[in-house]
């Protein structure tokens, strides 16, 4: 007889506190709504590494750490809040300087140039390219999936791989989700196409986290590791994946799915095996206390 899957139980951070010793927290969704930092979250991260934890942030954002850090500090978001920042972008980046020197067609706003820093990686057109890059679609705020269809095409044609900076499908910014490159290299997959990933929820964006943890001088048991995060597909695949509990956070890019009034353990355990995954706790949001 299969053992059922307990239920997720509600927890705050503070409630969690003695069970973990390090936190891979995403960004958007948890920490910041895509506008704006929330305070809330980042107090609670603020008093985990207060209490002797260790916290690194675990992002599928297409740029590198030092890039987000900076955004972030310019939001308000402290140097220490947090001890390291990894993110899709670091993890990907080894792939593309593997396929250095070549030639590849760019999909993705201007804003993440710096993923291409240091690499010689000549941008053209579709007929010359000898790969996709795509950190998301060129227009951040509107571009949809089926804009490079036509595109995606001829790439199927030539055989080309897909290298996604960003796994995630959507992203929370303000009160709306907009579509981030994972949606594209979905798009390619579906279409019969390779896609080459290295964020959340593989397994290589979660070793540059061990890593960075280990440099610290953190030696750890998974068991006292927690993810954190709103995405089931990426955060809690992931976790599940890598075998390390995880803290499901509701109001996040299932906000509206998931009414805040009728919240519970039922409603969010059935939300996450609708994307065949469990998680051990969940939040409304992320926060130290009630």
């Amino acid at each position: 007889m299969t053992q059922a899957i307990p239920l997720p139980q509600p927890a705050t951070l503070s409630q969690l506190r003695d069970r973990y010793d390090v936190l891979y927290c995403d960004v958007w969704g948890v920490i910041r709504d895509g506008r704006r930092l929330l305070p809330a979250a980042v107090d609670a991260l603020v008093r985990f590494r207060q209490s002797g934890g260790y916290v690194c942030l675990v992002s599928n954002s297409p740029q590198r750490a030092r890039g987000l850090a900076a955004m972030l500090g310019q939001m308000g978001l402290s140097g220490g809040s947090v001890d390291a920042i990894v993110t899709s972008g670091d993890a990907i980046h080894a792939e593309l300087a593997a396929r250095t020197p070549g030639r590849a067609l760019r999909i993705g706003p201007d804003d993440d140039d710096q993923l291409y820093e240091g690499l010689a990686i000549e941008f053209t057109g579709i007929a010359e390219a000898d790969f996709i890059s795509c950190t998301g679609p060129d227009d951040y705020w509107n571009g949809k999936p089926e804009d490079y269809r036509a595109v995606l095409e001829t790439a199927l044609e030539r055989d080309l791989d897909l290298v996604c900076a960003n796994p995630d499908i959507v992203v929370q910014s303000g009160d709306r989700l907009i579509y981030c490159a994972g949606a594209i290299a979905r798009l390619y997959t579906q279409m019969g196409g390779r896609s080459v990933v290295a964020g959340k929820p593989h397994r290589p964006i979660y070793q540059l986290a061990c890593s960075k943890a280990e440099a610290a001088g953190r030696m750890f048991d998974p068991a006292r590791v927690l993810a954190i995060g709103d995405g089931p597909e990426t955060d809690i695949a992931g976790a599940v994946r890598v075998g390390i509990d995880a803290l499901f956070v509701a109001d996040g890019i299932h906000g509206a799915d998931l009414n805040s009034d009728s919240l519970n353990s039922e409603t969010v355990a059935g939300m996450l095996d609708s994307y065949g995954v469990h998680t051990r706790w969940w939040a409304s949001r992320l926060v130290w206390s009630d």
